[in-house]
């Protein structure tokens, strides 16, 4: 039985489960950078991939154009292309753009994906009812991490 359960302690800790998650509204922005990984754990280029073509998830593309993702339809040109992101940002910039955009460009149209208050009229998604807050945040932290492990790969 002792094994069992050192084999399952293991097995958390290397999964992310031990590592600490910063929650939405205790994000620190430093001009709108996130300096420290909101889950703890390392993003997975893969995994932010999927995030930015998924039309349930992020769905990036709706609004910036990557070349690098020209095999998923329906890029969008309402955002900055994203091709050289890597170059042009931070990680600790592209992580606060990602988690709340607004709080580096004021105005923005962009979506906030990590936040759960402060909205002007709360929606319950597509029902048409007001919802109250605190709503779930769009994308988990780790969801965040990963479409910054993703960006980090444009480059020019």
């Amino acid at each position: 039985m002792k094994h069992r359960a050192l084999t399952l302690a293991c097995a958390v800790t290397l999964t992310g489960a031990a590592w600490a998650e910063t929650a939405p509204e205790a994000v620190s922005y430093d001009y709108g950078a996130v300096a420290e990984s909101l889950s703890g754990a390392p993003g997975d280029p893969e995994a932010g991939r999927a995030v930015m073509v998924s039309r349930g998830l992020g769905n990036c593309i709706a609004c910036h154009e990557v070349t690098a993702l020209s095999d998923a339809p329906f890029h969008g040109e309402v955002g900055p292309m994203l091709d050289g992101a890597a170059d042009r940002w931070t990680e600790a910039e592209l992580r606060g753009i990602v988690a709340n955009a607004k709080m580096m460009f004021d105005g923005t149209m962009m979506p906030a994906f990590y936040k759960t208050s402060g909205y002007i009229r709360p929606g319950d998604a597509f029902t048409g009812k007001a919802a109250t807050e605190p709503l779930p945040p769009l994308l988990t932290a780790q969801q965040i991490e990963d479409v910054v492990a993703y960006l980090l790969t444009l480059k020019e």
